[in-house]
């Protein structure tokens, strides 16, 4: 059992296939703990070559709307008014932290949790 940095995509796929081989690996066991740390090597190595960017505030909130079907009205009693709820979806701007805790309490926090 050789552990080592993963540094390449070769080394990355070679994790992949022995963590699929250990998978079912029981509880407490060499092979376990064998498997944990390679989790960790193959999650880091894909932190730092496949990340998914953040979404945009702004985009988020537009898919958001679209994927439960709301409308900019709706929107209205989190921002204030529809001045605002414009302003925020047609130019780039920060959504203050009273609208991002308003959205948050209503369960938008897919939303809330990337609009700083």
């Amino acid at each position: 059992m050789t552990i080592r940095p993963l540094k390449t995509e070769a080394d990355y796929q070679a994790a992949l296939t022995e963590v699929e081989r250990l998978f079912d690996a029981q509880p407490n066991t060499a092979e376990a703990d064998y498997l944990d740390v390679l989790t960790i090597l193959v999650s880091v190595y894909e932190d730092e070559h496949y990340a998914i960017p953040k979404p945009d505030p702004i985009e988020a909130i537009k898919y958001y709307m679209e994927s439960r079907g709301l409308t900019r009205s709706d929107l209205v009693r989190f921002m204030g008014s529809r001045e605002r709820v414009a302003e925020v979806l047609i130019q780039p701007y920060a959504l203050g932290v009273r609208v991002r805790g308003r959205m948050h309490a209503k369960g938008i926090d897919s939303v809330s949790a990337r609009a700083s």
